[in-house]
């Protein structure tokens, strides 16, 4: 299927490593520009080295260019969209990634810091919503623009407080979509299973320490529970994300995805 993404340019936050990194190989493979943006240009740089090496043979590929940005700050998310349009010539796909991986929050309520709480609300749920704002008016001039939230499964469910942020994006993805369909904009939510990034390996390890268990037996623990029975990839979300940027995916707004091989066990109508 051609996608029809070929020309069209996207700004990445949280695209250093992991789901982000992996969006942007899967867009600009398409033909996309990509600005991927983080806060450490020294990242960024070894990203932007490793998707060019991938790109190398792909003919039609997208532009890489890395730029710090701190999503806890409107001016530099403006600018950072100022950016994007100066370098491409326009911006129609947005990818919000950009937060703490696992939340700062602990979720025993006795340990559990409110600054903690309200840090993991700022970066991601205000975070995403300056990188809206500050985008729409991009997206409104060529009436065209994909806005993808990446949430995460813990906003389904009650066994940590730091959940509640992607709850939160789940119910501003619904409002924004309500208000910018209208301009051709669409706004939806992906919540990533088990994937394999630096970041779950990490948690794995957390895990393990909780729960008197090696790192190997917490991952076997997942796969298990995973009715695909394995650990998804990058690539897979990467994929996910460069359809719902495509115009082929012009119905689907306002939508909350579960991309995880059958994790989630609540029926959601």
């Amino acid at each position: 299927m051609d996608l029809q993404l070929k020309g069209k340019s996207a700004i990445i936050t949280g695209g250093s490593m992991g789901i982000g990194k992996a969006a942007a190989l899967e867009l600009a493979r398409e033909g996309v520009n990509v600005v991927i943006a983080a806060r450490r240009m020294t990242f960024l740089e070894e990203a932007a080295a490793d998707l060019q090496r991938e790109l190398s043979g792909v003919t039609g590929a997208g532009r890489i260019l890395p730029v710090v940005v701190d999503t806890t700050d409107m001016a530099a998310v403006s600018a950072a969209m100022a950016t994007t349009a100066e370098a491409f010539g326009r911006i129609d796909i947005l990818v919000n990634g950009a937060a703490h991986p696992g939340g700062l929050v602990r979720s025993e309520l006795d340990e559990a810091d409110p600054q903690g709480l309200l840090q993991d609300i700022d970066i991601k749920v205000v975070g995403y919503f300056r990188c809206a704002k500050a985008v729409a008016p991009y997206m409104r001039r060529n009436r065209y623009g994909r806005i993808i939230n990446i949430g995460g499964l813990t906003g389904r469910g009650s066994k940590q407080l730091s959940g509640m942020r992607n709850l939160a994006i789940v119910h501003m993805t619904k409002t924004l979509s309500d208000q910018l369909g209208p301009d051709g904009i669409t706004v939806n939510t992906m919540h990533p299973g088990v994937v394999e990034t630096p970041h779950i390996h990490e948690l794995y390890a957390i895990e393990a320490r909780k729960q008197g268990l090696s790192p190997a037996d917490i991952e076997a623990n997942y796969v298990k529970a995973t009715p695909i029975r394995r650990v998804l990839q990058p690539e897979e979300m990467g994929w996910l994300i460069a359809f719902l940027a495509s115009p082929r995916s012009g119905c689907i707004t306002g939508e909350s995805l579960g991309c995880d091989g059958g994790l989630t066990r609540g029926i959601f109508l």
